[in-house]
């Protein structure tokens, strides 16, 4: 069973409300509670150059490992990539300090995750955001973040009043492109629904083309290419950009202290939960319980239990979801929040078929 757990590097409050909450069971690892088994075992996890403040994935997959440490009693270590010129010495140091288990997070660790797997047999690996490597002693965990971006278009569509709204990535790579891709498709599919001609600005899914930051750190262009989305009309934005994407916090919150009414959509945490001003423009966001299957990682490989399968997050079991509304509850309203929450089911139930290229095969 998956049971959501919010986590931040300090304590957290859950801020209820109604929304699409994740809970369900389905093909993630199985973890245990038993603390005794594992005082020996060491799990230890190296960023990609987001670092572990970047109130999105890295962060979240360290929350899992520390989440671990304190309901398995493991010892953890950690690196914090500055650059990806660190990434090969990171990982090493973490198979050299006798590393049981070692969490990359990020598609970008992947080469240097094969390397370092490949000369170290004896360690286990898990990476996060990658299925690229077919080793016996690496574990991939991924996740169809179209399905949950998908719900998030919709949504996107159905609140917005310019009949615009637009999605851009940090990087041109498939963990990015499958948010946008999904996020595209659910406008597509509100449109159809609905007999609306809402716009995508920032991606076209067809061509597979669309606006990229080249980097997840460069927060300064990504405000301005927010600013320009929104000069453009679209008052609904989702950036796909790691610790960049504060950038477009702050340029929503510019143009809502202007004569705008914009709002923001988070990637892959509660933005609710870890963002420090601007949360009040959050509509939802897009979540991959990486907290959640890290750990769950972590502990079966402490239970002796490591395997290579490959884990993908779904609607279905409770990897992607979407985050509760918070103070955009009002805005939302009852009638579109269930049709949202249909959609959910719908795609569950295989009625509805979310696809991309760039989505992870179960």
């Amino acid at each position: 069973m998956i049971t959501r757990r919010f986590r931040t590097l300090g304590a957290l409050g859950l801020a209820g409300v109604t929304g699409l909450t994740l809970a369900g069971c389905g093909a993630a690892p199985g973890a245990s509670g038993d603390s005794s088994q594992a005082s020996d075992f060491k799990g230890c996890i190296v960023s990609d150059d987001g670092g572990f403040q970047d109130r999105s994935f890295n962060q979240s997959s360290y929350e899992g490992l520390k989440a671990a440490e304190e309901h398995k009693g493991i010892k953890v270590s950690q690196a914090e990539s500055q650059s990806e010129t660190e990434f090969e010495p990171n990982l090493t140091s973490m198979a050299q300090q006798g590393c049981n288990l070692t969490v990359s997070v990020g598609f970008l660790l992947a080469d240097t995750t094969k390397k370092v797997a490949g000369a170290n047999p004896d360690k286990h690996f898990a990476i996060v955001d990658d299925n690229s490597i077919k080793a016996e002693n690496v574990k991939p965990i991924v996740y169809n973040t179209a399905e949950a971006a998908f719900l998030a278009g919709y949504l996107a569509a159905g609140t917005s009043e310019t009949g615009k709204v637009a999605t851009y990535g940090g990087m041109d790579i498939p963990t990015v492109t499958v948010f946008m891709d999904g996020f595209a498709d659910g406008v597509k599919y509100y449109n159809e629904k609905n007999k609306k001609d809402v716009k995508v600005l920032g991606w076209n899914k067809d061509s597979q083309n669309g606006t990229f930051l080249s980097s997840f750190q460069d927060s300064s262009k990504a405000k301005t290419v927010t600013q320009n989305l929104i000069g453009d009309g679209a008052d609904v934005v989702l950036p796909v950009a790691g610790q960049a994407a504060q950038g477009t916090v702050d340029a929503v919150t510019e143009a809502n202290k202007g004569s705008k009414n914009v709002r923001l959509i988070w990637p892959d945490t509660d933005g609710y939960e870890t963002l420090d001003s601007g949360k009040e423009y959050l509509l939802t966001s897009v979540l991959k319980e990486m907290s959640t299957s890290v750990e769950d990682v972590v502990t079966q490989a402490a239970d002796g239990k490591f395997d290579n399968t490959q884990y993908v997050g779904t609607l279905e079991n409770g990897g992607v979801g979407l985050a509760p509304y918070h103070d955009q509850q009002e805005k939302v309203g009852e009638d579109l929040d269930k049709q949202v929450q249909q959609l959910k089911q719908d795609i569950i139930d295989h009625k509805v078929t979310v696809e991309s290229k760039n989505a992870p095969k179960s």
